[in-house]
């Protein structure tokens, strides 16, 4: 594949202009379902980048205040396949009064609130991309944005994405803490657990004699459990135990909820079937009951070193002098269910740092690259077609 350019697009990324980019946006109050302010902002700012946009309906299944939005920019040459760029919209708290404080080339808050930059930063990425895409005139094929809401209590918006809204069928996500030049080939499977253990209510005082305490059967199920690093492609874990209503009561009922990750679908249901069944000895043997529940989170996935993305993702990384790696991942992201639904894309990193706290940082240095590989990917992706017009993908 050549990588020939007459002029770049990455040439045209300006570091001081992403960066008060990403600041104004991290600044926009917009945890998850209420992130219209940011819809606000992209309303106003998408059509000078020539982009059509529109919204589904998908917040009216959660509650949320507006839809996934879905963009789209024709390009210069409507034959090249069309290429999505795909981030969330919210945060995982609140950023009101959010108060940047960059020392020694790194964007932090002030300590007080997270930074946003999961995933605040990919969305300023490709906002300053598409900028400098437009200012160089280079040639390039459509440019589709899925742009999802509710992404943080566990995929919800693209979940419920309207899936006819979208044209394209591959592209990428920058939704990963490596370092600008990481690409994410492999994502897991996801269920999550609930076990709902009875036993029998009674007062320890008045008549403990007729009391069984579920809270005791589910610890009897938990300590023999397998939990934790069941293999080196599985994982378990308890995180909620609820239950009981008075210190002074025998617990009748009481819920033990887990959740199970796996790169293999048939190791995953193997150990949720283990955690069942563990819990439902522990019932038997005890006098309880109990009453199991599988809740599918995402499935996972698994795209080829020799996917047309992949390659495209190497040249484009080469090209902004910055080395590509691959690397597989527990984690779960937007990605899992966008290749769910037909649509093919690796996850990519853009650097962020102790996401979901109030430590939350991004160096100027991974967000100018991730904007720079954006405008990249752009230009390889019309490169690679363009000079394979006559070969299938």
């Amino acid at each position: 594949m050549t990588t020939k350019h007459t002029s770049s697009a990455v040439e045209f990324v300006k570091e001081d202009r992403l960066q008060d980019l990403f600041l104004e946006l991290a600044k926009i109050n917009a945890p998850s379902t209420k992130e219209q302010p940011v819809a606000d902002y992209l309303i106003k700012a998408l059509p000078e980048l020539g982009f059509t946009f529109e919204f589904d309906e998908a917040h009216k299944s959660f509650d949320g205040e507006v839809g996934n939005l879905i963009a789209w920019n024709e390009g210069t040459d409507p034959s090249i396949p069309p290429l999505f760029f795909s981030t969330h919209m919210d945060t995982v708290l609140p950023t009101e009064g959010l108060k940047p404080v960059i020392k020694e080339g790194i964007i932090h808050s002030d300590g007080t609130t997270i930074l946003g930059a999961d995933d605040r930063a990919a969305l300023a990425a490709y906002l300053e991309a598409m900028l400098a895409i437009k200012e160089s005139k280079i040639p390039h094929g459509p440019v589709e944005f899925i742009l999802t809401v509710n992404e943080q209590p566990g995929l919800v918006g693209s979940r419920y994405l309207d899936y006819t809204k979208v044209r394209s069928k591959a592209g990428y996500i920058f939704d990963s803490s490596g370092e600008v030049g990481q690409i994410i080939l492999k994502g897991p499977f996801s269920s999550r657990i609930w076990m709902e253990v009875e036993g029998n209510a009674a007062h320890i005082a008045l008549n403990a004699e007729e009391g069984n305490s579920a809270v005791l059967i589910a610890a009897e199920g938990l300590t023999k459990m397998k939990l934790g690093t069941i293999d080196d492609e599985t994982l378990a874990n308890v995180g909620i135990i609820k239950g009981g209503e008075m210190t002074s009561i025998i617990p009748g009922n009481v819920t033990v909820a887990g959740e199970v990750r796996s790169y293999s679908k048939t190791k995953l249901d193997l150990q949720l079937e283990h955690m069942a069944e563990t819990m439902r000895q522990a019932a038997e043997k005890n006098a309880g009951k109990v009453k199991i529940r599988i809740e599918k989170k995402y499935s996972g996935f698994n795209i080829s070193k020799d996917d047309i993305l992949v390659k495209t993702a190497e040249s484009a990384a080469n090209n902004i002098r910055v080395k590509p790696y691959f690397t597989e991942t527990l984690g779960g992201a937007d990605t899992n269910v966008l290749n769910e639904n037909g649509l093919s894309c690796p996850t990519l990193g853009l650097g962020f740092q102790n996401i979901h706290s109030f430590r939350e940082c991004i160096s100027i240095e991974n967000l100018v690259n991730t904007g720079r590989l954006t405008a990249a990917l752009i230009e390889q992706w019309y490169v690679n077609h363009k000079d394979n017009s006559s070969k299938p993908f």
